[in-house]
Formats: structure tokens, C-alpha cells, sequence
């Protein structure tokens, strides 16, 4: 059963339009109980309100500190992008510790869904490499280790500067486009969480760009399992988003050169800089 933590509640400089919610609402806040709190999941509101204020939504822990959901501007998210979200950033930020075990039924009753979004969400987490998928004991919390760490970041330095090469020689102006707004982007995030979605984004579009789908479905697989570890970097070890994101500037630039030898090693410290960034963490 997932920790007992403070109450979470989703707020929004908006009253939801539908009058039975916004009779429920105090000063158009509706309170949120995801992990077990006591009290009902949603008071005063249903998950369709959700949906029509998510654009503008931020977690709040403890009513007070907000922390931005990773989720672009124009997304309407459904119930199980919603569960999704909401567990994937408690497990990033350290809310719900590694080893902890999710309880499909208990996570429904609490967030006032079928198990169906939940069941179709811990997919996700799993193949993200957030959680594990156990046939006896159900979803568990990854719990990242240096033995891990190790073997992630060694296959990625094998395949990454690869995976580059291929993309100087097929990526489109296009996805040169798209990639400098993802910088620019990057560059204005302050919440490690939402940063981190831009991380991926940026490095999928030269998987994608290396037109190598077997190589690209590898490559794509360890940068999932790499994500706690950046977060970790991140927030508890001394890995600079600065740092991380002017090394994108000069990989975009290789890039965009055609310049081969400057990319692959720039990728290769890019990777490097996570790894020295760890804290200390368990052997296995």
C-alpha cells in the first residue's frame, strides 16, 4: 500500500463551468487525495472537471508548494493519463519510494476511477522502468541501484554515438525545427519533472531521425530506464540542468553541421555527466 503522505490538492486559477461541481468548490480549489489520505478522492468535483482544467493545473503538496505536472499545454489528459501522471511524478520526486507496492483496486477506489485506467497506466510505468510488473505481489516501485546504473549508461555508450551518426545523415530541417524548440523550451523550465519530459523528447527525435527502427526501439528502451536516474541526478546528486541543456545546444549544433566526430563526443559526455552526477546508491 502506497506511504500515507500529506493531502495533495489539484488547484486551478479556474471554477470548473459545470454548475453541480462548482457548487462543491471552495475558492475553486478541489481537493485531491491520491495516495490513501483519508477522505474522498475528489470532493466536490468529478474527474470530468478534471479534464476541463487540466491545461491550467498544478499538483499542490500540503495545500501550499506547487510542483508542475509534465503535460503540454493543449493536452487533455483521460483517466488514464491522469493516473498515469500522477503516479509517475509521486514515483519520480520520491513520493512513493522505491519497493512500495501499488494496488490496482486501492488505486482506483482512491482516484475515483474504474481499474481499467489503472491497469492500462502501470503498463506504462512498466515499460517506462518506474515500476515492475510482479505475477504474484502485483506492481512494485523500481528501486534504482548503481549495478543498474552501470549496465544502462555502458549500453548507451556504445549505441548513442551510433544512433547520432545515423541521424546527421537522415534528419530532416523539420526535426531540426522541432528540436530547437525543444531547447528553447528546456531552457525556461524550472521543474525537473516537466524538464525531463523535454530530455526525452529532444533525444527521441534523433532515434527517430536515424530511421534505424530495431536500433531505435533498443536505444529508446534504455533511455526509459535512464529517466529515474536523471531525475535522481537532478534532484539529489549534482547534475546541472544548465549544464545538461547547453550540452543539447552543442549536440543540436553537431548535428545540424553534419558534424560527426564533434556529436559522438558530445554525446558520450552528455551520458557521462549523468553517471558522475549520481548520489550514492545501493550496489544491487
Amino acid at each position: 500500500m502506497v506511504p500515507r503522505a500529506g493531502r495533495t490538492t489539484l488547484s486551478s486559477g479556474a471554477r470548473c463551468s459545470s454548475p453541480a461541481v462548482a457548487a462543491g468548490e471552495t475558492q475553486g480549489r478541489v481537493t485531491y487525495t491520491p495516495f490513501g489520505v483519508g477522505g474522498p478522492a475528489f470532493e466536490g468535483g468529478q474527474i470530468e472537471c478534471l479534464m476541463e482544467r487540466v491545461r491550467s493545473a498544478r499538483l499542490v503538496e500540503g495545500g501550499n508548494r506547487p510542483v508542475k505536472l509534465a503535460i503540454g499545454d493543449d493536452e487533455r489528459r483521460t483517466a488514464h493519463q491522469l493516473v498515469r501522471d500522477t503516479l509517475r511524478q509521486a514515483i519520480l520526486t520520491g513520493k512513493v519510494p522505491g519497493g512500495e507496492r501499488l494496488v490496482q483496486a486501492d488505486l482506483a477506489q482512491q482516484m475515483r476511477v474504474s481499474t481499467t485506467p489503472v491497469r492500462e497506466a502501470l503498463r506504462d510505468l512498466a515499460a517506462e522502468g518506474l515500476i515492475r510488473l510482479d505475477a504474484h505481489r502485483g506492481a512494485i516501485v523500481h528501486s534504482p541501484s548503481h549495478a543498474e546504473l552501470e549496465e544502462i549508461y555502458r549500453l548507451r555508450q556504445l549505441l548513442e554515438p551510433e544512433i547520432i551518426e545515423l541521424a546527421i545523415a537522415h534528419i530532416t530541417d523539420e526535426e531540426l525545427a522541432e528540436a530547437t524548440e525543444i531547447l528553447d523550451q528546456a531552457d525556461q523550465e524550472a521543474d525537473p519533472v516537466a524538464w525531463i519530459d523535454l530530455n526525452q523528447r529532444f533525444h527521441r527525435l534523433f532515434t527517430r531521425a536515424a530511421r534505424s527502427p530495431r536500433l531505435a526501439t533498443i536505444v529508446e528502451s534504455l533511455q526509459d530506464s535512464a529517466t529515474l536516474y536523471i531525475l535522481v541526478a537532478l534532484t539529489r546528486g549534482t547534475r546541472e540542468v544548465v549544464e545538461a541543456n547547453a550540452q543539447h545546444r552543442r549536440l543540436l549544433e553537431a548535428v545540424r553541421s553534419g558534424d560527426v566526430d564533434t556529436a559522438r563526443v558530445t554525446i558520450l559526455e552528455h551520458i557521462h555527466k549523468t553517471v558522475d552526477g549520481q548520489p550514492d546508491l545501493p550496489e544491487s
